[in-house]
């Protein structure tokens, strides 16, 4: 029996905006298995940013679920989302939100700072991911020493440093060139079949196409929701 690690039920999302309010997401259910890829998919303005913040820890929803790897969500304070965020969700993001001054090998190592690791199981686990995409000889350089494919390869290995329960990827290759963005995807293939989940924010279909199962937005609902095999 497939184990959801994302069970959605009713999520709502409003925002206040002067004296009227904006109804982003108008109930929203919505379950992903372990070890599923997925794309979500729709156009500016259907909730699919707001969707992915919230399946992020990174905003609560106004009403509704959210539960994740067996813990609700949705009723947690800040602090309590941040160690959820750093525990459960690798964050690959377009701009890869590298620190500048920092080596590869301290960037990847950065989360397992906040969780409480040793100086010495950090360097390992990080040389292992590292290693893992393709960059065991990077990993003094820092970020302006690399280039935009390597940096997405730091993010992407930044994310899976601390074990987590689903890589949340925000249009990973949307500042990247098309032999680039194609590595990176394959990157992402790999990782799916190393028994991660993924899930991909994406506006493109070639990118989208990776995926096992395609789920679009429309106007705060979901508009289908299909297997892409």
């Amino acid at each position: 029996m497939a184990q959801p690690i994302i069970e959605i039920k009713g999520i709502t999302r409003d925002f206040p905006l002067g004296n009227e309010i904006v109804y982003v997401l108008k109930g929203i259910d919505l379950h992903i298995n372990k070890g599923e890829y997925v794309a979500l998919m729709g156009p500016s303005g259907s909730g699919k940013s707001t969707l992915m913040n919230i399946l992020g820890c990174l905003d609560t929803p106004t009403a509704g679920s959210y539960v994740l790897n067996g813990k609700d969500v949705s009723k947690m304070e800040d602090d309590e989302l941040a160690e959820i965020r750093n525990k459960e969700i690798g964050f690959v993001f377009q701009t890869f939100n590298l620190m500048p001054r920092t080596t590869a090998l301290d960037n990847v190592a950065l989360p397992m700072i906040y969780a409480g690791h040793g100086k010495e199981d950090r360097n390992k686990r990080a040389t292992t991911v590292l290693t893992q995409v393709g960059l065991a000889d990077r990993m003094d350089h820092k970020p302006n020493q690399l280039s935009g494919g390597q940096r997405q390869r730091v993010a992407v290995a930044r994310a899976l440093v601390n074990h987590p329960s689903i890589i949340l990827a925000d249009e990973p290759t949307g500042n990247l060139d098309s032999k680039t963005s194609v590595e990176i995807m394959n990157l992402f293939d790999e990782i799916h079949a190393n028994g991660n989940t993924v899930i991909l924010v994406t506006h493109e279909e070639e990118i989208a196409r990776h995926a096992h199962r395609i789920i679009r937005l429309k106007d705060g609902i979901i508009e289908s929701d299909n297997p892409n095999r």
